[in-house]
């Protein structure tokens, strides 16, 4: 049977209610100056600063002085400014104490309750794929695969995610989805469907998947699950500081 490529646009959600509690203006200009800097770049002239933040020139001036004491900003002699050494030690630390599971665990289960099938989250592994996290459903009959197993990058769902995404997220390329479904591909009793999830600088983390039985996870059933998991795989792609996958409509049949 010939798989099926869904994509589906997720509506965003409404923001939470804002806090009683104020930020401290001073302080979000600060961060507003520090988070003007983007993948790629090296050193950033005051006028492309002020660009970026839409702060005056003096103002960045003045807030660059405090970073500097604090070694988040360095200020070289031909007076562009560049991130410093700080910001390195904070990424390290945040990444020490980062921890995927406590961010894929909770979706998996709710996957499986909402779902009512087993969830999952495969990762690439040299030329194969790995279920590094596995929540089951409650079903009797039901797809079986254990964290730690090896899989090879077949044409099922988890794998196309992970060798379509391979490169970060797909950009302006037609026809393309953000959740993929296959069934009767690795075993022709089994189907399955799956979106990428991405980290920091586009990186691929690996692929949320849902599966079951063939004769339960139709494609009508699959379709009817879509946006339950793309909204789950935007939601991880968010905690793990990644950028989703850009959305466009359609549904159609895989090669």
């Amino acid at each position: 049977m010939a798989g099926v490529v869904g994509l589906w646009r997720v509506r965003e959600k409404p923001g939470p209610a804002s806090p009683s509690v104020k930020g401290v203006p001073s302080a979000e200009r600060a961060l507003a100056l520090l988070t003007a800097f983007r993948q790629g770049d090296g050193a950033l002239s005051l006028a492309e600063l002020a660009e970026r933040t839409g702060l005056v020139k003096s103002t960045i001036m003045r807030l660059a002085i405090s970073l500097q004491q604090y070694r988040l900003l360095a200020r070289l002699p031909d007076g562009r400014y560049r991130l410093d050494a700080e910001i390195l030690r904070l990424g390290t630390t945040y990444q020490q104490a980062f921890s995927l599971q406590d961010h894929v665990l909770p979706i998996l289960q709710r996957l499986a309750a909402e779902g009512g099938e087993t969830a999952t989250f495969y990762v690439p592994h040299a030329e194969e794929r790995l279920c590094l996290f596995r929540v089951e459903s409650a079903n009797n009959i039901r797809m079986r695969v254990q964290p730690g197993e090896i899989r090879s990058m077949d044409n099922s769902a988890t794998a196309q995610v992970l060798r379509r995404y391979a490169a970060g997220p797909a950009k302006d390329r037609a026809g393309d989805g953000i959740v993929l479904y296959a069934s009767g591909v690795a075993d022709p009793d089994t189907a399955a469907l799956a979106t990428p999830v991405f980290g920091a600088a586009a990186t691929l983390i690996g692929a949320l998947a849902i599966g079951g039985p063939a004769t339960r996870l139709t494609p009508d059933k699959a379709q009817s699950l879509m946006e339950l998991l793309a909204e789950s795989g935007i939601e991880l792609t968010r905690l793990c500081s990644g950028t989703p996958a850009p959305s466009r409509a359609g549904f159609g049949t895989s090669e």
